[in-house]
């Protein structure tokens, strides 16, 4: 029988990054402290966590914003919509959200992207596909569609060290098994651009206009193709809006965004 050891951390090696990859292993099945509550042992966050602070709620289908209790007593028959997208559908076809942006996930979120913390993209894929109809729409894709991540710049790669929506989007192919392809250079990034939270929604949409480019070598890839978008955070969605724009006019017939996390309305 297999018995998990359970190290001190003073007896674990000083070097950097060390402790955060240690705390990640329990991807891998090592036993840890919750990220929330810090019980011990459970995974990157314990089942009693995700149940309180991953309550699926009801959300747009078109942009993923969550919507307020339906009223309309069953009377509404089209699949619901926030007003912005019931009068001006975004480019997308369809959109999934794991959590919202919030404690604790805004906070864990950022750990991932900016400490290094590549542990988590495999919990993460697993907190996204309990997202009601994902697990469904992934397995519906075939050999000749694709998941593709949203692309980082050069240099925010480069200073970043991994692009945290490509971890995601190769986290999801492996764990649904979808017969899909997971590209990360598909769609690329043609110029560096100020980051997104830095600024306001109209001058997001003007700070991504022209940043996506698809592989003018391989855009025959895309005709007729369905695609599913991945990001980590979706907030007024310039970004994936702007993506999905270039994949559509590249041949794509279908998009789907997938995002872990979604801003509420400002």
């Amino acid at each position: 029988m297999f018995t998990r050891l359970l190290v001190p951390a003073a007896f674990l090696p000083r070097f950097p990054g060390f402790l955060s990859g240690f705390a990640a292993g329990f991807a891998a099945g090592i036993a840890s402290q919750c990220a929330v509550c810090r019980s011990w042992p459970a995974r990157q966050v314990c089942d009693p966590c995700v149940a309180r602070f991953a309550q699926p709620v009801q959300r747009c289908t078109r942009c993923a914003l969550a919507l307020p209790a339906d009223l309309s007593m069953g009377l509404r028959t089209g699949p619901p919509l926030c007003g912005a997208c019931a009068v001006e559908p975004p480019p997308l076809d369809r959109a999934f959200a794991g959590v919202a942006y919030a404690y604790p996930w805004s906070t864990l979120i950022s750990g991932y992207k900016f400490g290094e913390q590549h542990g988590w993209a495999a919990f993460f894929a697993g907190l996204l596909l309990q997202s009601p109809g994902l697990a469904q729409a992934l397995g519906e894709l075939t050999r000749e569609d694709w998941l593709v991540p949203v692309p980082l710049s050069a240099q925010r790669l480069q200073t970043r060290g991994f692009n945290q929506a490509w971890e995601l989007c190769a986290a999801l192919a492996r764990q649904t098994r979808t017969q899909a392809s997971f590209d990360a250079r598909l769609l690329l990034r043609t110029r560096h651009t100020r980051p997104q939270s830095q600024l306001k929604r109209k001058e997001r949409l003007a700070n991504v206009k022209g940043a996506f480019q698809v592989d003018p070598l391989r855009a025959a890839e895309l005709r007729g193709r369905r695609v599913v978008l991945v990001d980590d955070v979706m907030t007024s969605g310039a970004s994936l809006y702007t993506a999905a724009q270039v994949l559509r006019d590249a041949g794509a017939t279908h998009i789907t965004a997938v995002v872990l996390a979604r801003t509420a309305p400002t």
